[in-house]
């Protein structure tokens, strides 16, 4: 096995970025990065803690993240799992990384930053959706933003309906539940997770 162990062995292999990969980058948001930002409803969520990495994906109708100003963002923390292992990791690191996903566009965002996990009233009841308000916001400061090559979302196919993935090629989660502990009953699970969804979507 040939690995490369060094920066230099990196460099030489790949040889120096073009000036268009220089170019994209900005330390606060623009016009047009502004604009993808919103085009956005989607977006995958980095943090590192103590017991490593975590990538988190997060959505909300129509915008995922609200700009606050050119160099802040804000999430509202929806209703999920409750193992907030991303705030976990937001309060004790405070380092993120963010990739936005914009349906049917090859172009994807990524930001670098810093985090903080916030409960000002005022904050979460601005972010309200169905009556019901975030019980934490996080708020990013962008420390870089720019956009990633299209490549891999084209190599990928990802927006291709004819490359789209039937549901019942895939396990359901109540199915990778019941492999994972045997006495878990999956079907019941499966069967009652869209109502259950339905009442905790916000």
């Amino acid at each position: 096995m040939s690995l490369i162990t060094s920066i230099a062995d990196l460099e030489t292999l790949y040889g120096t970025p073009s000036e268009a990969s220089d170019i994209k980058v900005s330390d606060r948001l623009t016009s047009h990065y502004k604009s993808l930002i919103e085009a956005s409803p989607f977006v995958a969520l980095a943090t590192s803690g103590p017991e490593g990495l975590d990538c988190s994906p997060r959505g909300d109708p129509n915008q995922v993240m609200v700009v606050q100003d050119n160099k802040t963002l804000l999430m509202p923390d929806r209703h999920g799992n409750n193992r907030i292992d991303s705030l976990r990791n937001i309060v004790r690191n405070g380092e993120i990384a963010l990739m936005f996903l914009i349906p049917g566009s090859n172009t994807t965002l990524r930001v670098n930053g810093t985090a903080v996990v916030s409960v000002d009233p005022e904050l979460l009841n601005a972010h309200t959706v169905a009556e019901k308000s975030p019980r934490s916001m996080i708020i990013v400061t962008i420390r870089e933003i720019y956009f990633q090559c299209a490549r891999a979302i084209m190599r990928s196919g990802l927006w291709e309906p004819d490359k789209f993935v039937a549901k019942d090629d895939l396990p359901t989660t109540g199915q990778i539940m019941q492999e994972l502990k045997e006495s878990f009953d999956g079907a019941t699970y499966d069967a009652e997770w869209p109502a259950r969804a339905k009442e905790t979507m916000w």
